[in-house]
């Protein structure tokens, strides 16, 4: 596939997302209005810090990581600014308003509001167990999950066949998609490299409605427990769905999986630049947001973030 066609398709596609997940944009403004961060701030007179916001929240056990996360998204959509200030212990970051925010958005889901001022997860909060407990309970449910984790995999397959190209190439084994869910993905890289054994990994609720594809086995099982032995490992969009620690313990396991000298890690995720102009850098941003609703420990990761971790 050519360059120019192949950027041609990421900005569609990159259109395509915002359309879908425009709903976090409201979302976020209104989790916003709720708090009050608008008042909180034209009280102060001028920007002012996290800490500073959150210490006009009314809440005993406000998430000031995910406080951050729904300002860096409102930041994105201009409803508020930042401006670093230095200090004896780094650069500060500083949040104020724009000129019109104060005109228009003072005193201002129920849900989003609480994942910011309590922790947790909108999901959870709802349906009183996680995304896998519940599509564990509910096979419809189950279902459609997993055909829209199958979706979002086609959309970003040719993208990664093509970018890792040279190193799908270089494995003369066997390859482990590791949470693979229905397969997707690992189906299209044995397609374009039939000589690679594929192995489809993911929990028992995902393998038993997973399709059959040539060249692809599935195995069931917990990442957290054992990864079954191959010459790659392919970890796509699967660590922003976990805490650092988590992420830790499942690369560990891969690392167990795979020859000490010659195995390698295939990590396919999203990186943030929060003032970015690429075409998927305000969706990172969105996504970030739909990680907080979904994932009890999940998020979307900056480079230096990706950094700390790897």
């Amino acid at each position: 596939m050519e360059l120019t066609t192949m950027e041609a398709m990421i900005q569609g596609k990159a259109k395509l997302w915002g359309n879908i997940f425009a709903f976090t944009n409201s979302m976020a403004l209104r989790c916003a209005l709720e708090l009050g961060i608008v008042d909180i701030i034209h009280s102060h007179g001028g920007p002012i810090t996290l800490s500073q916001i959150a210490a006009g929240i009314d809440s005993p056990s406000l998430n000031i990581d995910n406080l951050a996360r729904l300002m860096r998204l409102l930041v994105r959509k201009d409803i508020f600014t930042t401006h670093h200030q230095p200090s004896d212990c780094g650069e500060i970051t500083l949040y104020g308003l724009t000129p019109h925010t104060p005109r228009w958005l003072m005193q201002g889901s129920e849900f989003s509001l609480q994942c910011v001022k309590e922790g947790g997860t909108a999901f959870s909060k709802v349906h009183g167990c996680e995304v896998k407990d519940f599509a564990h309970k509910n096979p419809k449910f189950n279902k459609m999950f997993d055909d829209a984790m199958a979706c979002m995999a086609k959309v970003v397959a040719e993208r990664i066949l093509w970018g890792y190209r040279d190193g799908f190439g270089s494995i003369n084994g066997s390859l482990v998609d590791v949470g693979g869910g229905t397969s997707e993905m690992v189906a299209k890289i044995v397609k374009a490299h039939p000589y690679i054994k594929a192995i489809n990994f993911d929990l028992p609720h995902v393998i038993t409605t997973a399709p059959m594809h040539q060249g692809v086995a599935h195995i069931e099982g917990n990442m957290f427990e054992a990864i079954p032995n191959a010459d790659a490992i392919l970890l796509k969009r699967v660590l922003h769905g976990f805490s650092d620690e988590d992420c830790i313990k499942i690369l560990k396991n891969c690392a167990k999986a795979i020859p000490k000298k010659t195995g390698k890690i295939i990590i396919a995720e999203h990186v943030l630049e929060p003032n970015g102009n690429g075409p998927f850098d305000e969706t990172g941003l969105v996504f970030d947001l739909i990680m907080m609703i979904l994932a009890l420990s999940g998020k979307e990761r900056t480079e230096l973030d990706w950094k700390k971790l790897l």
